[in-house]
């Protein structure tokens, strides 16, 4: 598992859109790698106070790395954080 956060929360849906390979759900259980937005998805109900002391903010990305090449993984993502100006 690994976390990041991106320089502003208005790259998150462009980001999202832009992976390919990469899989965006909300659950980080499965051998794929998934990247999951913890602000709309498994933390959205709680309390925006409670988030940040916690460090999930809205820029906070997870990312669960799955079975398939690192290097296909990280042209992925990099694409993605490019191309979306994350």
């Amino acid at each position: 598992m690994i976390s990041f956060t991106l320089k502003d929360s208005a790259n998150a849906a462009p980001l999202l859109k832009k992976i390919k390979l990469i899989l965006f759900a909300e659950s980080l259980g499965g051998v794929e790698t998934l990247l999951t937005y913890p602000m709309i998805q498994t933390h959205q109900a709680i309390p925006a106070e409670m988030r940040e002391q916690t460090g999930v903010t809205d820029r906070l990305m997870r990312l669960s790395i799955g079975l398939e090449k690192a290097e296909d993984i990280i042209a992925d993502l990099e694409q993605a954080l490019i191309t979306s100006k994350a």
